[in-house]
């Protein structure tokens, strides 16, 4: 059997921006190729069927002895392959790694599964390219039309239609999977965690209750280009001031509305050290414990840009880019996972601001998460940490989780 730890060193390089320490695993990208020969070759290499949906996600099939016809009902595993730009090792590979390495404890106990179980690599969960997080899964769920994703465009203008020829695929094939529904009888999400809850408890591993509802809006400032030296602050229509006002707005808010919002995207033209900018793009993430809360926070931003645009004379485009209502994980499967994992004694049962496949899914199928310490709390960052010890116990908890699923 591998071993958790040479799994997992058998990725680490990849992607990897030796100046940040950080990882660039951008969809479709050239790591994002490499990664998903991986995969396959990790398949393999257990004797699993490999397949990639219409989609773009990886699938990794373990067929139970005799079983006849297509998987259905299926326990399925994994998380993404893909990071934020310069992110962290763990978000998303680790429920990867400890899928496969959850199959290979499985087998090493002898258990017979009498259900299929699969692996999954979801494609373009953090949507660092595109914009839009969850592509793989919002896809083949409906929840994002193939011709909205077909259309989207990276920083240099490619379109996700013209990165998928680029890497061989046919993007005429993306849509809804309709066999998802009577493929997958349950999908279980390792991941590390992205917050410090589990290192205040003291606790290794945790079950997941919820996802607060969470989304991305695209703010446009118009403006006029002109002359940074010699056009009078009086004759300016300058996007960057109203802008930053924004930025200041946002954190105002989400503090009066306990929530969270960030703008950590900027994009300004035509982006000249002595030039007045014509545009700024700006993209917000606003999250909160409620879809109500959400709502007034966003609105509340909403409205200050627009006063400080009108104020400093440019123009506002408001548009949202993608919003996830709150995920509440259905008791029966978190219920089972608990039950599961009672030789890891008390197992808490923790919120997570952080979006995911498996809030997605949930949408059509039974799902559940599991989540892994994080000492420092940091995510999507190079600084993002889980110790090699924590990261064993996932994926024997992950095994435990499994065994019991498949052997009923």
């Amino acid at each position: 059997m591998t071993s958790f730890d040479s799994l997992w060193e058998s990725i680490l390089d990849v992607g990897r921006e030796p100046a940040t320490g950080g990882y660039r695993r951008f969809a479709w990208s050239s790591a994002d190729l490499t990664l998903r020969e991986w995969f396959t070759a990790e398949a393999q290499g257990r004797g699993m069927t490999v397949e990639e949906d219409r989609n773009g996600n990886m699938w990794a099939w373990w067929m139970p002895a005799g079983w006849s016809g297509d998987p259905r009902g299926a326990f399925v595993t994994g998380s993404h392959l893909d990071s934020v730009p310069d992110g962290g090792a763990f978000d998303g590979p680790l429920g990867v790694v400890s899928a496969f390495q959850a199959v290979d404890i499985v087998r090493a106990r002898g258990v017979a599964p009498v259900i299929p179980i699969a692996v999954v690599a979801f494609t373009d969960e953090e949507g660092a390219r595109f914009g839009v997080a969850c592509v793989g899964s919002q896809l083949s769920t409906g929840a994002l039309t193939a011709d909205r994703a077909l259309a989207l465009r990276d920083n240099d203008g490619t379109t996700l239609a013209d990165a998928l020829r680029d890497a061989g695929r046919r993007p005429e094939q993306l849509g809804p999977d309709d066999t998802l529904t009577d493929r997958v009888g349950v999908y279980v999400e390792l991941h590390v965690e992205q917050g410090r809850a589990l290192a205040d408890l003291g606790r290794p591993l945790a079950v997941a209750s919820s996802i607060w509802p969470h989304g991305r809006w695209h703010l446009t400032f118009g403006g006029e280009a002109n002359h940074a030296g010699t056009t009078r602050l009086v004759d300016r229509r300058d996007p960057m001031l109203p802008f930053a006002s924004a930025v200041h707005a946002a954190r105002i808010e989400a503090a009066r509305h306990a929530s969270v919002a960030t703008f950590g995207k900027v994009r300004v033209s035509p982006n000249g050290a002595n030039a007045i900018p014509s545009r700024v793009d700006a993209w917000l993430d606003a999250r909160a414990a409620d879809e109500a809360t959400l709502a007034a926070v966003v609105e509340a931003i909403r409205h200050a840009a627009a006063q400080y645009a009108s104020d400093g004379h440019v123009s506002l485009d408001f548009d949202a880019e993608s919003i996830t209502p709150i995920v509440e994980f259905p008791d029966a499967p978190r219920l089972r996972l608990q039950a599961a994992l009672s030789r890891f004694g008390e197992v808490p049962v923790l919120p997570t601001a952080a979006g995911h496949d498996a809030g997605i899914l949930s949408a059509k199928v039974p799902t559940a998460m599991l989540f892994v310490r994080n000492p420092t709390g940091v995510s999507h960052s190079p600084e993002e940490y889980a110790e090699i010890a924590d990261c064993r116990t996932g994926a024997e908890a992950l095994a435990d989780v499994m065994a019991d699923w498949v052997s009923r």
